[in-house]
Parts: structure tokens; sequence; C-alpha cells
């Protein structure tokens, strides 16, 4: 059984006062890391973030508002178009704010990624090895 899942999407990223624009959402699961999913933005070859999201987060998303950090989620419709806002807060600007993006993802095909890699580690089954944990924290990874 293959223990990784990957899907591009394309997704529209706001950034501050901007309009939406296309960005390509690389999504990865990998079932050695079965809690977390990786999420990369890109543009025209280049990467303009890399998150780690809790996997079961994202499900909760798609149904509800979730997240009170730097990541916050939340459902939303336009008319029949069901999305899912992501809410980013990064680094600090030099005025004291904070960077902040909002990626709109049509909401389908980010359940449908989960539902794949649910079927690589159902919920509830995610297993993690403590010592291979606490040697690469001390090891600095």
């Amino acid at each position: 059984m293959n223990s990784f899942v990957h899907k591009t999407l394309v997704v529209q990223l706001q950034a501050g006062d901007t309009d939406r624009f296309s960005v390509l959402a690389h999504l990865s699961y990998d079932a050695a890391d079965p809690f977390a999913v990786t999420v990369v933005f890109s543009h025209d070859g280049r990467v303009l973030a890399r998150w780690q999201l809790d996997r079961e987060m994202l499900g909760e998303g798609l149904r509800r508002p979730v997240g009170v950090g730097d990541v916050r989620m939340r459902p939303e419709s336009l008319g029949m178009w069901q999305e899912l806002r992501m809410e980013f807060l990064g680094d600090a600007r030099p005025d004291g704010g904070r960077h902040h993006a909002v990626v709109f993802a049509w909401a389908p095909a980010f359940a449908a990624f989960l539902r794949e890699t649910h079927e690589v580690v159902p919920p509830g089954r995610e297993e993690v090895s403590v010592d291979d944990f606490l040697a690469n924290v001390i090891a600095g990874g």
C-alpha cells in the first residue's frame, strides 16, 4: 500500500488588499507523519510559502470555523461554489503588523484529498514512535 498522497490544486490567494490571483497548492501527506499535511504554495515556479497543517483541523475546517493562532479555516459558500477559506498569519512586518494571506480553495477537492489520506491512515489509527520523535527533537530536526 502507498504511504504517501500528493495532489496539486489551483487555489486563489489574496494577500493584503489585493484581488485574488491563482497559485498552485501542492498538498502532501506521508504516513510517517500521520497527523500532518504539508502545503506548498507556488506561483511561476517560485515557492511562496510552506505550511505544515494538522490533518484533523483541515477536515474540521471544511465543516466549521477552526483555529485561533496563525492558521484559521472555515467553509464559505458563494452560491453553489463551496470553498475552504484558509487564513495565514506570518512574520512581523517593519510597521508592527504581520504578514497576512487568505487562500480560497475548492472545498470538494480538499475533501477528496483528505479521503485519500484516510485510506492510507484512518482517523484515530495514527501512530507516532515517541522514541523516534524525541531523537529527532534532540538532534535538532
